[in-house]
């Protein structure tokens, strides 16, 4: 028996952590599990502006992304209960956290920092990883984002070597324990 004929999801789950966490492919995985909509809020947002989210760092700058990150994440969880996928800064946002305490829970997919450069070291779609150094800078952001994410509602760690559908599993797991959340039928 499939998770979505056991469960209701009953608040928006989003998907908080670093880039390359795992939270578009985890979310998309969760989603089809519990049979609800999934939404990667960087794609929305690329897709509200016509144009990527590098495309929009270089002309608009961080602070006009965010703005509008904010605005499309209060729109995604005013609607029906699904699981939202994040960029790796939309949960430094005090006013981000806020509205996903109230209107759904934050799921932190913490992977450690060999995992994450393993799999963005390749990846030339990362704009904070722009820089002569990007290992450093990707060290130097996850120094400074883990405290926060550490406010999220749930906290799974990532294992290097666990495969999507296990942590998909291990998420599943940890919001079944919560009744707030994930209602049996």
């Amino acid at each position: 028996m499939s998770a979505s004929h056991r469960y209701r999801l009953t608040r928006t789950v989003v998907l908080v952590g670093m880039m390359g966490s795992g939270k578009t492919a985890i979310g998309r995985a969760l989603a089809a599990e519990l049979d609800v909509p999934f939404v990667d809020s960087d794609a929305a947002i690329e897709e509200a502006a016509a144009a990527t989210i590098a495309e929009i760092f270089a002309r608009d700058g961080e602070d006009f992304f965010r703005k509008r990150e904010e605005e499309v994440l209060r729109r995604l969880l005013s609607g029906p209960p699904g699981i939202v996928s994040t960029g790796g800064g939309a949960f430094l946002s005090e006013a981000n956290r806020a509205a996903i305490a109230d209107l759904g829970i934050a799921v932190w997919l913490d992977a450690d920092l060999a995992t994450l450069w393993e799999r963005v070291r390749h990846k030339d779609t990362r704009p904070l990883l722009r820089t002569a150094d990007p290992k450093a800078t990707l060290a130097e952001i996850f120094h400074k984002r883990t405290p926060i994410y550490r406010q999220a509602g749930l906290h799974i760690r990532v294992a290097a070597d666990a495969s999507i559908t296990e942590t998909m599993q291990t998420v599943l797991g940890a919001l079944a324990a919560r009744p707030d959340i994930l209602e049996n039928k």
